[in-house]
């Protein structure tokens, strides 16, 4: 088990109910992690409280720190918060322990649905997740009041820091919490309660939608798993708007807002099938080839004009993943041909011609990567190893027969390590 510590009161509370939980006799180890924003000029005080807070606790204790960028369009609140959840993803914890309670989880919904979040947003923080690997976070006090939080510290002497950013009402959250909560309960008693039940309400929905996309997206997959167009749209646009939620949401990707999910069906009603229609947010992009779906996560571009030398590296790095080489007897390509030429990756020209089998003719890459099914922005990604003008390799198809090594010759497997997209990695 590994505790989100802040320093603030509620992740010290919850250290000490989990430390009294271990003494009582539960059996699980405990560790801490802390996350250094360096967004405050108290940081350092505060790391050095936690630091002296898990000493004093016997729990080991891990402070992160990330580099919050400050011109982001995502701004800084939502910039802090994916590194943080990154360095969580981190922890090697089966279970990864964040102090939220129910008053959070009311200001959650209550902020998601005024920004007009949907069921599955307006469902709120869920109690248990996954995480990364194989760690879970967790939330044990979401059903906990905050004002029983606060009598817990009390009643055990606990001491906290406090962070002075959380009293800006400047911020939409702290404004909601400072402001608009106590007004509602002026004239709502238990308005936190009943925000807290709307939320569960809200995610039993959102369960039942996800079950309904799984089942609609047994109708409508090919038999290579590929969603198909033509099968989406029989779909009404409602269903057909919550399967293509779902996946974007499969992916890891952040929920897409409506106007995206809207285009995103528009486009895909009006097109052939055989179009490459692109979408994108900052997270992905949806596009269509020969009538199939795929959802791929946004990756680093190479110019046209990009060229790698190879100088006897292990690796080299490409479009997010890796060219690997290793030295083989019997396979891969002629190793003369890399004591003779100088070589590179490179990526495609046009007017390239290769010949991955000797039982056919030397023909145009192009034509080998339509017939191959490779989508168009899969081709536009390829690395392409020359040795001298001899086009040797191309990732996802292999070795050009001409440059391949007889059976007892010294060879230069390569492989491309792709980044997880559609394209098969073996070269």
């Amino acid at each position: 088990m590994c505790l989100a510590l802040s320093g603030g009161r509620d992740s010290v509370v919850l250290l000490d109910v989990l430390k009294r939980l271990r003494a009582s006799g539960a059996t699980f180890d405990l560790t801490a992690i802390h996350v250094h924003h360096g967004l405050s000029a108290h940081a350092d005080s505060w790391a050095a409280f936690c630091t002296q807070l898990c000493q004093q606790s016997a729990v080991p204790l891990r402070v992160v720190r990330v580099d919050v960028p400050r011109g982001s369009r995502e701004g800084p609140e939502a910039a802090a918060r994916r590194l943080r959840l990154a360095a969580f993803a981190d922890c090697s914890a089966a279970w990864l322990a964040l102090a939220h309670h129910r008053d959070d989880q009311a200001e959650t919904v209550l902020f998601r649905l005024l920004r007009g979040a949907g069921v599955h947003g307006a469902a709120g923080m869920p109690a248990e997740r996954a995480l990364g690997g194989d760690t879970r976070l967790i939330r044990p006090l979401l059903t906990v009041s905050g004002a029983a939080v606060a009598d817990y510290a009390q009643f055990c002497a606990l001491t906290w820091i406090d962070d002075e950013s959380n009293i800006d009402c400047r911020y939409r959250r702290n404004h909601l919490r400072r402001e608009v909560m106590p007004r509602l309960a002026e004239h709502f008693p238990g308005a936190a309660e009943s925000l807290a039940r709307a939320g569960r309400h809200f995610a039993e929905a959102a369960r039942l939608l996800d079950q309904l996309a799984a089942a609609d997206r047994t109708r409508v997959a090919g038999e290579d798993g590929r969603i198909e167009l033509g099968r989406l749209r029989e779909l009404s646009a409602a269903r057909a708007r919550n399967l293509l939620r779902c996946e974007w949401s499969k992916q890891g990707f952040r929920a897409p807002d409506a106007r995206w999910l809207d285009e995103a069906l528009r486009q895909l009603c009006a097109t052939d099938s055989d179009a490459a229609v692109c979408l994108a947010t900052p997270d992905g992009q949806l596009r269509v080839y020969r009538g199939a779906l795929y959802l791929l996560p946004l990756r680093p571009s190479h110019r046209v004009d990009d060229e790698l030398a190879w100088r006897g590296d292990a690796a080299l790095p490409w479009s997010g993943g890796w060219v690997r080489f290793r030295l083989t007897t019997g396979e891969g390509i002629s190793r003369r041909l890399f004591l003779q030429e100088p070589v590179s990756l490179r990526q495609r020209q046009g007017g390239e011609r290769f010949q991955p089998d000797h039982r056919r003719p030397r023909r145009p890459l192009r034509k080998l990567l339509q017939e191959a099914a490779m989508p168009p922005w899969e081709r536009e990604r390829l690395p392409l190893l020359w040795c001298g003008s001899r086009l040797a390799w191309v990732g996802g198809m292999g070795v050009d027969t001409a440059c391949a090594c007889s059976p007892n010759e010294e060879g230069m497997s390569v492989v491309w390590e792709a980044d997880g997209g559609s394209l098969p990695a073996d070269g």
